[in-house]
């Protein structure tokens, strides 16, 4: 199928693993332009013919620097990929085994300033060439969204809040051809899960446990219908849909295996 993206311009950010690289290719595959926003360029991303920029986008001039190179580089911005949101993984342990009464304030401005700030600042700065082109804003949120009963909670409470983001942006910029989508993965196979020094090797090592027994038991508690684990292709062709022509807006598309159950 033409997903009529050949020659149009993209934006990801977190686009040097992970399902921020697997967004990469599939761009660049169906013929996209695209400028990846990272704080490192991995062996994976200099392989792909995408223009990394190196920038820190927890802070406010990280956003400002990556959409200002990227309108360098490409002319304008079609599609812009929220997607960075991934922390030191040592971090994320401690948050995970903290309380709402333990984890401090500069935790939680942490979290938001990564995963939520991120992408209103990316958004903010993006808009005014995205309303130019009619363009698309598609922002990775996370199931963990609706599961309060997962960790770390800091986390899921700052993706719940770009849930809402998703949903005001298209509100407010659907009359001016901006088209606003939010991407919710359950577990996906990343660093994340699978890396022996990754969060949930980390979390599993911290409890005295083995790391893939650990993972599995956790998938097992999750109850997702399949049964199995997320890859980063599958949400890459999620996203890579869902950036094509459609009248698709202010909606969140879960792709977690059947983990959320709920209406």
């Amino acid at each position: 199928m033409d997903l009529n993206l050949q020659g149009t311009t993209a934006v990801v950010t977190g686009g040097s693993k992970g399902v921020g690289l697997a967004t990469v290719r599939a761009l660049l595959a169906e013929g996209v332009r695209v400028v990846s926003g990272s704080r490192s360029a991995t062996t994976e991303l200099l392989a792909t013919s995408a223009v990394p920029v190196l920038v820190d986008l927890s802070t406010p001039q990280g956003a400002a620097e990556l959409v200002r190179r990227a309108l360098d580089e490409l002319g304008g911005i079609d599609l812009l990929v929220n997607n960075v949101g991934i922390g030191d993984p040592a971090e994320s342990v401690r948050k995970a085994t903290a309380t709402v009464a333990t984890l401090p304030d500069e935790a939680w401005a942490d979290t938001f300033n990564l995963v939520f700030y991120s992408a209103l600042r990316m958004t903010r700065a993006a808009l005014p060439s995205l309303v130019e082109r009619g363009g698309t804003v598609i922002t990775i949120s996370s199931a963990g969204a609706r599961l309060v009963s997962a960790g770390p909670f800091d986390y899921n409470v700052s993706k719940a809040a770009l849930n809402a983001l998703g949903k005001v942006i298209s509100e407010q910029y659907a009359p001016q051809g901006v088209r606003a989508v939010t991407v919710s993965p359950g577990p996906v196979s990343t660093d994340v899960w699978t890396s022996p020094d990754g969060f949930i090797a980390r979390l599993a090592q911290a409890q005295g446990l083995e790391h893939q027994a650990f993972a599995q038991q956790l998938m097992d508690t999750m109850g997702s219908s399949t049964g199995r684990i997320t890859t980063p292709e599958e949400v890459a062709r999620l996203v890579t849909f869902l950036a094509s022509p459609t009248n698709i807006t202010g909606a969140e598309y879960l792709i977690d295996g059947g983990l959320i159950k709920n209406l």
